[in-house]
């Protein structure tokens, strides 16, 4: 709870008004919640001949925190040049949507997508703001400031996966709904897991309504490989909490100290890979999971990728999802590119 709240009369008109704007539900903690084969992806990731840990498995809520400081190091671009396209362009994008309910996929603390409240505040367009995240602990917190600078927002949060999310989402009272994707974590997918997040995407959507799409463009592999491997070691410290989450999640005991993180630019597929490499030969043990993963000396563990797009690619994408691209924006370096689409 923010000091605001704490400072507020719990009986004054104000906190009611904030109480009344604010709905969340965690559908990780409701039957919606598939745990049965949970851990599933763990145990074929890492039973590979070619380990590999899901990058949902960065954000716990330590995970969430360190990745909201990643977006603050000067290496790590994608943000500050998505935040510009915004700064400049949110008024725009308002104008172009008009009121709706506003889906934002991995919200995180909101800080850009403050700027589209800006301009929808400026217009005077009432906003309904969902926003989806798997740590319940930062939603709740960005959602309750959000409500004290906002006073015209409604904010209905879900703690949840994405494609949970976009299965229970329920029909909206507002003439549209858009549906924000933004820092490029699109670039997450393979090009299979693109193509099944999109078709669950335009699923969720009506005829006339929106998808706005943050994408990391192509650039110099020295600018790329710097954003990931930080000088403060801030993505290291990120990288490595996957070990300490699956420790916890499912009783196990990975030795952190004895891996390192590694961000390589892999030419051939136009993407960062973040690594983990072992650094002894060494066995790890997952209770919960019943497996044993042996490690030999050098061997490493992808826990993420992040590919890199050019525009026309992008175009093509969502074309072939059906959804009608109305307008793209770009930065002076077309290092970032902001794309909104109309589903046909």
């Amino acid at each position: 709870m923010t000091a605001f709240y704490h400072q507020v009369d719990p009986h004054s008109e104000i906190l009611r008004d904030l109480e009344n704007r604010l709905h969340l539900e965690n559908l990780l903690k409701s039957n919606c919640y598939p745990k049965i084969d949970e851990g599933k992806d763990i145990i074929e990731g890492l039973s590979s001949s070619n380990k590999s840990i899901p990058s949902r498995y960065f954000y716990d809520d330590k995970g969430s925190i360190l990745f909201e400081k990643i977006c603050e190091l000067p290496e790590y671009y994608p943000t500050r040049t998505e935040g510009k396209i915004l700064q400049q362009y949110a008024l725009e994008i308002a104008q172009m949507i008009g009121s709706c309910e506003l889906v934002e996929l991995g919200s995180g603390s909101s800080t850009k997508t403050r700027l589209l409240f800006d301009a929808y505040q400026q217009l005077d367009y009432p906003l309904c703001y969902v926003p989806v995240d798997v740590s319940g602990s930062i939603l709740e917190t960005s959602a309750k400031k959000l409500l004290v600078d906002y006073p015209f927002l409604e904010v209905s949060g879900l703690v949840s996966t994405y494609d949970l999310a976009l299965q229970k989402l329920e029909k909206t009272s507002f003439s549209a709904r858009t549906i924000a994707f933004l820092g490029s974590t699109l670039g997450n997918f393979s090009p299979q897991q693109c193509d099944r997040f999109l078709q669950q995407v335009t699923s969720a959507l009506n005829p006339a309504d929106y998808f706005l799409l943050g994408v990391d463009l192509q650039k110099p592999i020295e600018v790329l490989e710097a954003a990931y491997n930080d000088a403060q070691g801030v993505t290291a410290a990120f990288n490595l909490n996957s070990l300490n989450h699956l420790n916890w999640r499912f009783d196990g005991n990975f030795e952190v100290s004895l891996f390192e993180h590694r961000a390589i630019y892999n030419r051939e597929l136009n993407r960062i890979e973040m690594r983990l490499f072992c650094q002894r030969s060494h066995q790890v043990r997952l209770e919960k999971l019943n497996l044993t993963v042996n490690f030999t000396d050098g061997e490493s563990i992808l826990t993420e990728i992040s590919r890199k797009f050019d525009l026309s690619e992008i175009q093509n994408t969502l074309m072939k999802q059906g959804i009608n691209l109305l307008e793209v924006w770009t930065d002076s370096q077309q290092w970032f590119g902001l794309f909104l689409g109309q589903m046909q």
